[in-house]
């Protein structure tokens, strides 16, 4: 993990917390852009390589599915009741998909949206 996602744990220069959603969705787009196995520290840091899977088959979106949302749970102590689901779309070289999930450490249940594009060649861009 780099510094800079540290020092959004930590906080600010100021000492003032960093904005929580953007170091979320930082650490989401490190997160589901690593392969499991290029991190020697933590080899199951990350996603599987789903760059040679064939999109489209319901079994391999079903599988990304489940590794997309098994990482987030595993490596993002920040959320919680994480859900992952296929959103439609036209072009057949992308996948996108849509993670719900609430907050961890809020007392309300404040529910984000994320969108996520699986690109091809296997590069994914997750917004909120």
């Amino acid at each position: 993990m780099g510094g800079r996602a540290l020092l959004s744990r930590v906080g600010g220069r100021d000492g003032a917390p960093v904005d929580e959603l953007h170091s979320i969705l930082a650490h989401l787009q490190a997160l589901l852009n690593t392969r499991q196995g290029e991190s020697p520290c933590a080899p199951g840091y990350g996603v599987i390589d789903f760059a040679d899977m064939v999109h489209g088959f319901p079994s391999t979106v079903q599988q990304l599915i489940k590794c997309i949302r098994a990482t987030i749970l595993e490596f993002e102590p920040r959320l919680k009741n994480v859900s992952v689901r296929q959103v439609p779309e036209e072009n057949p070289l992308i996948l996108r998909f849509e993670i719900t999930a609430q907050l961890a450490q809020t007392k309300g249940s404040r529910t984000l949206r994320l969108s996520t594009t699986v690109r091809p060649g296997g590069r994914v861009d997750v917004s909120g």
